[in-house]
């Protein structure tokens, strides 16, 4: 199986966590710093100043080097280097607590902060490691004494005031941390598992084509032989019946049999080297109007189809696989005429370097339920026998190998428009690179 690299551009957990633990520290340094000196200034308490700026300072500097290595390192974070930032947090928090009054400082609410981010961003047993950490840290203050706040010139009264205004402003500081943080932090777990749920999907389906297109290869092989088998022996009859009492009309049934057999024999020309295949193309030069016309082959004449092409896009020349994306079409305007009462209409216009081809039908629409479902593998609306439900799967599988896009857009009783966008000149890379996601042989040609 090959690797899901729509899978490989979603950061990993871990990395998600520590970006949002560097932008909390670098909260913390702010506040840190806001508080030592509104504290000196506003409420006339003289701080150890210079080794409190010290322990911000590394603060500080370790965050700057983990952003420095977040962004330049590919490698994996590994969930020990982020337990060990907020192990460093709270050794450093410890220090600052020791020489501001040690527990009775009531800012030593900020340990909840760690412990609160470590329960969404880590394991249990690194969790347990933080608060045990914690608890180390409040339990070894007054063991090494700690530096009381130098309130001595102040009243009994006003000691109780700022002790009060302190709690006060500890709780909301930690409350906020606590509240901001884990939301943005869940927020973006959830946003990064609602991209792996689509990268599976994404791949999901590229299994589903891969397993599509050998059993298109095999059948393609399988058939090649009977079918050889019946061209030849009618084409033996069809020269043996030209004799006195043979009727016109058996001579007819057999030139019907070898262009029924004919016609199977170029479906499985197509589906073992067009859409069953998608890496085996040769990109060539082709009109707009000219790939539209192509894909009207073998189209039943009722519902009549339409072409309307933009003027300004009728002399452009497209650079891409022009047998696949013919097929693809064909496919789309196969499914309108199933759908439409009176007529199918196909537009082409090119936009900067896009072309975009339209098929709108004038049938009864779809539901949303419907709409949701209409790309999965052998799904399909029509009565049994009328259709296997590849045919939309496979022109997505064919579309967005080519770096396109496809949307159907349908109203109950309004019918259905479905349009697909691809580059005008098409990237050979992304269709080997498609290719190889899918386990073909990525075998691109030009033909000029």
């Amino acid at each position: 199986m090959k690797p899901d690299t729509a899978a490989s551009a979603i950061p990993e957990r871990n990395r998600v966590n520590l970006r949002w633990l560097i932008k909390l520290r670098w909260g913390s340094v702010a506040g840190q710093l806001a508080t030592i000196f509104g504290v000196m200034s506003l409420v006339d308490i003289h701080l150890p100043l210079i080794p409190l700026l010290l322990i911000v300072s590394v603060e500080a500097a370790s965050n700057a080097a983990v952003t420095l290595w977040l962004s330049r390192t590919k490698a994996e974070v590994r969930e020990h280097q982020v337990a060990a930032l907020m192990a460093l947090d709270i050794v450093l928090l410890t220090l600052l607590l020791y020489f501001t009054g040690g527990p009775q400082n009531p800012f030593t609410f900020l340990y909840l902060v760690n412990i609160a981010l470590a329960s969404i961003a880590l394991q249990a047993q690194w969790t347990w490691m933080l608060v045990a950490l914690a608890l180390m840290g409040v339990g070894v203050l007054p063991l090494v004494g700690y530096r009381e706040l130098p309130l001595g010139h102040l009243g009994a009264a006003e000691r109780e005031a700022i002790a009060q205004r302190g709690m006060w402003v500890a709780f909301g500081v930690t409350a906020g941390f606590i509240v901001h943080f884990l939301w943005r932090v869940t927020g973006a777990l959830a946003e990064r598992d609602r991209e792996l749920r689509a990268a599976r999907q994404v791949t999901q389906r590229q299994e589903q084509l891969a397993s599509l297109a050998t059993v298109a290869a095999g059948a393609a092989h399988e058939l090649a032989t009977p079918l050889g088998t019946i061209a030849l022996v009618a084409k033996e009859l069809e020269r043996s019946l030209p004799k006195p009492g043979s009727t016109e009309s058996s001579l007819e049934d057999l030139r019907l049999i070898r262009e029924q057999v004919a016609r199977c024999r170029l479906i499985l020309d197509q589906m073992g080297a067009g859409l069953g295949r998608s890496s085996e193309q040769v990109v060539e030069d082709i009109a707009l109007p000219e790939l539209i016309r192509d894909s009207l082959t073998g189209v039943r004449p009722e519902p009549a189809v339409f072409v309307e092409v933009e003027d300004a896009a009728r002399g452009k020349i497209l650079r891409l696989p022009g047998r696949a994306v013919s097929q693809a079409l064909r496919a789309l305007i196969t499914n309108a005429q199933d759908a439409s009462k009176d007529r199918v209409l196909v537009t082409g216009s090119v936009k900067g370097e896009q072309v975009r081809i339209s098929v709108i039908d004038s049938g009864p629409g779809m539901s949303n339920e419907v709409l949701s479902r209409i790309s999965e593998p052998f799904f399909t609306t029509k009565p049994p026998g009328s259709g296997m439900g590849l045919g939309l799967y496979l022109t997505r599988a064919v579309v967005e190998g080519l770096g396109g896009s496809l949307h159907i857009k349908s109203t109950l009783g309004e019918g259905t428009t479905a349009s697909f966008e691809l580059p005008i000149a098409v990237d050979l890379q992304h269709i080997a690179q498609y290719a190889s996601e899918q386990g073909l042989q990525p075998e691109v040609s030009t033909n000029v």
